[in-house]
């Protein structure tokens, strides 16, 4: 007698314990123990309610794991899916411990081909999961209807379900119970994966009190087999059974046992699905068979690589069926009415091209977006680095996205905060053609947050949405903004990008909020903010020791201690290459610590061409970050490439337009490149933005001084002097220098005197004395300090090439050694 699986209707030989092609549990419902817990003893039938808030609509189906029914979340009053674990699956309390576990990094996953999972709870003894409900029919049920499926459907489904691992293996989480059962093709025909997160974790006992892994055998990879390590590479395997099955009609390896199946996998070469199915083109049997692959190495290495042919095979198919259905037509044509019909028709055809032309001319796209700060309701300084954080957060994502033209940085839209914003004044201000818009009220650890994205333009609605969540879910609220964002943009991103939006860099919100609150000292450029920096992001790691961006942070507050402050760069440079190696150790991805690095590599080991290189892959890897394209400049101008350098400050500027560092040094660049007038007009741009901001006077100051009109150059420094707040060794040279060019050689040399009384107890820029000494023509100390600048890294010392002070000895030989040692040449 044949027993027929419940789940795919497979006819199993009689005394089989489970099903020889999916692995369900072929012991009669019956026997099994009711789900019973210490006080509810009632079958779950329409309209009961379960654990105090969901109640039962419907079952939707049975399985090895439990249970699975339709219900009313009450609380929320939305329908989502309920499952009740089998009690011999959760009876163990090491596996619900790992599977709480598991399927917290399940939830990380927000993606239109994924079905969102919520939490695991329990209930009276009785465990759960509670998931999105999705309406549809599951991909197994339409392989059985209809035998096999034409190729457009069945490789649009498969690009599908790729774009959801993809999204899942960037975060980490591996299916490994992939299989058509787990795939439901909604109404829209879209495909959407269940279940991630729970094969890993779950195991029950078998008949034999034996442990074995709750899995699919027709459908389980030859590492899962032999219960070997697996990666993303086995839910490849898994997904090319998959597509097997939707083109054949079968799966490749069929059995009596569970065990025969198994055996197969691990040992027999899967049969050419054209051999059952001769429709099939070619090129998807070669992507199937490399799917099914024995060894890992053999196969597909990532999804992105799969999305890839399957994406160039749907393009191939769709050319070819235009192309018939046009010399079809054009045939039908042709033979019915001759010439003069068939010139019509292209004449017709000429016409809706011009017409789509005109129309694709007249649609703007929207491709330029400003996310201005979370405005913060309370009031209430604890939130304010909260609602920063996140603003920042969500821009980082969206920068990295090439196909946005243009993400205004942290810098520019924290301008906005606290003032009343149009829509159309800002979106003409920063040159965008979308704002979002959002206000975050925080009540306890409850946080209710609105964000409307508007259109520029016209100031209408893009699209608007109401959060309320937990403070421990942020960002998960984070990443639903930024998709939300990118769908009604209508950008389509890639499996790499999608990756890349997904990718969180902590899940500890003190460790996050910490890091922000760096952030914002660390954007004052002082002395005692960077110290306050350091504070933050180093408490930021205690709380998250694997948190790339708070090591970033740390390294780039090093980095400047000793532009802004007094610390020696031989004990700042250290720490700041230490730790930016640490980010990179943990996220070699991340362009933040690349960029800095990249400044270490100059600073600290010179070696220019490494630290350009370093620019250029942070650039590849985040197109939209202000900050490379700002330091990348400022390199450049400092190797005398200058028309290099405008272009990358102009970039920068681009992104991050009211940017008081940026303004500055884009004043700079530009004067290094002999264009004073632009020079100027970007550094009155910047006192106009902030009439304080440093070394802003310094740089007009370094203008007058070449254009020879030295008593503005030195009112310039002198007012630098009193906006420092205190005595500045470096804007003291400059009046030094001033002072020198005005005949006031005493007044210079005293200077000078206190500079190297200073260096003996403090650090002091030697190049800054160097330059003193070149306009006072004392170049033999000059050069000494030079060589002793060069040992001590001094940061000054990289603008030696384009510093016009240096032009009066750039012919004598310790200056082309030096440049040489330098790697400057």
């Amino acid at each position: 007698m044949l027993i027929k699986c419940p789940e795919c209707q497979f006819e199993n030989t009689e005394g089989a314990l489970y099903c020889g092609r999916c692995g369900t549990s072929l012991v009669s419902s019956a026997s099994r123990p009711p789900f019973e817990g210490k006080t509810m003893k009632m079958p779950l039938k329409r309209g009961t309610i379960f654990a105090h808030r969901y109640e039962i609509i419907e079952q939707l189906g049975k399985g090895g794991m439990g249970d699975v029914f339709r219900v009313l979340d009450t609380q929320v009053n939305e329908e989502v899916a309920l499952k009740i674990l089998n009690p011999d699956v959760a009876a163990d309390k090491i596996t619900i411990h790992r599977f709480r576990n598991e399927l917290k990094m399940a939830r990380r996953i927000s993606h239109k081909n994924v079905c969102r999972m919520y939490h695991i709870g329990e209930e009276a003894g009785i465990h759960y999961i509670t998931m999105e409900y999705v309406p549809g029919e599951n991909l197994g049920n339409m392989i059985r209807m209809t035998g096999l499926m034409g190729l457009t459907t069945a490789v649009n489904i498969a690009k599908q379900v790729c774009e959801g691992l993809a999204e899942a293996h960037s975060l980490g989480v591996v299916h490994r119970d992939l299989k058509p059962s787990n795939i439901i093709i909604d109404r829209e025909g879209n495909a959407r994966i269940l279940d991630f997160g729970i094969a890993r974790s779950l195991r029950a006992k078998g008949e034999t009190g034996m442990e074995v892994m709750i899995g699919t055998p027709a459908y389980m990879s030859p590492e899962q087999a032999e219960t070997n390590q697996v990666d993303p590479r086995s839910d490849i395997y898994s997904f090319g059974v998959i597509l097997f099955e939707m083109l054949t009609g079968k799966v490749p390896f069929e059995g009596d046992t569970a065990l025969s199946v198994v055996m197969k996998h691990k040992s027999v070469p899967p049969p050419d699905p054209r051999s059952l199915n001769p429709q099939i083109p070619e090129n998807i049997s070669r992507v199937i068979l490399k799917c099914l692959e024995k060894e890992k190495k053999n196969r597909y290495q990532t999804v992105g690589e799969l999305i890839v042919d399957l994406g160039r095979i749907l393009a191939e198919d769709s050319k070819k069926g235009k192309a018939v259905r046009r010399i079809k037509k054009i045939k039908k044509m042709a033979s019915k009415n001759g010439i003069l019909y068939t010139g019509a028709f292209f004449l017709t055809v000429l016409l809706v091209l011009i017409g789509i032309f005109i129309f694709r001319d007249q649609r703007q796209t929207l491709d330029s977006i400003a996310v201005l700060p979370f405005e913060n309701v309370n009031a209430d300084p604890s939130t304010e680095y909260l609602s920063d954080g996140i603003t920042e957060s969500i821009i980082n994502k969206l920068t990295q996205l090439p196909r946005l033209r243009k993400v205004i940085a942290c810098s520019s839209v924290f301008q906005y905060k606290g003032r009343d914003k149009d829509p159309q004044s800002v979106g003409q201000e920063l040159g965008v053609d979308a704002l979002l818009m959002s206000r975050m009220r925080r009540r306890g650890d409850e946080l209710s947050i609105s964000v409307e994205l508007v259109n520029t333009r016209d100031n209408s609605l893009i699209w608007g949405h109401q959060y309320r969540s937990m403070i421990e879910d942020i960002f998960d609220v984070q990443e639903e903004i930024s998709n939300s964002i990118i769908d009604n943009l209508r950008l389509r991103l890639t499996g790499e990008e999608q990756a890349r939006i997904a990718k969180r860099h902590t899940e500890n919100t003190e460790a996050f909020e910490a890091y922000y609150r760096g952030r914002y000292f660390w954007n004052r450029r002082t002395e005692t903010d960077l110290q306050r920096a350091i504070g933050y992001f180093s408490r930021a790691i205690e709380l998250d020791p694997n948190y790339a961006l708070a090591y970033t942070g740390l390294a780039n507050s090093y980095l400047l201690l000793p532009e802004y402050g007094t610390l020696y760069p031989k004990e700042g440079y250290p720490k700041a290459k230490q730790a930016a190696v640490r980010a990179l150790a943990i996220d070699d991805m991340l362009a933040e610590a690349r960029v800095t690095l990249a400044q270490l590599k100059k600073r600290f080991d010179y070696d220019w061409p490494a630290a350009e290189r370093e620019y250029k892959r942070a650039i590849e890897l985040d197109p939209g970050y202000a900050t490379a394209h700002h330091w990348y400049a400022y390199d450049l101008m400092c190797m005398a490439r200058h028309e290099e350098a405008i272009r990358e400050i102009e970039r920068a500027y681009e992104l991050d337009p009211l940017s008081l560092v940026i303004n500055r040094n884009r004043g700079q660049v530009y004067y290094r490149a002999g264009l004073y007038d632009q020079a100027m007009e970007a550094l009155n741009k910047t006192l106009e933005l902030d009439p304080g901001f440093s070394y802003t006077h310094f740089h007009i100051g370094s203008i007058h001084l070449q254009e020879r009109r030295y008593e503005e150059a030195l009112d310039m420094f002198q007012q630098e002097m009193e906006l420092s707040k205190g005595w500045s060794s470096r804007i003291a040279g400059w009046i030094g220098v001033a002072r020198a060019k005005m005949g006031q050689k005493a007044q210079a040399e005293m200077i000078l005197e206190e500079l190297l009384e200073r260096s003996k107890q403090e650090y002091v820029s030697k190049t800054i004395i160097a330059i003193l000494c070149f306009a006072l023509e004392k170049d033999d100390l000059g050069f000494q300090c030079l060589e002793e600048g060069y040992q001590e890294y001094d940061s000054w010392l990289r603008l030696i090439k384009v510093e016009p002070i240096f032009a009066r000895v750039s012919t004598d030989p310790r200056y082309t050694e030096l440049l040489e040692k330098m790697s400057v040449e």
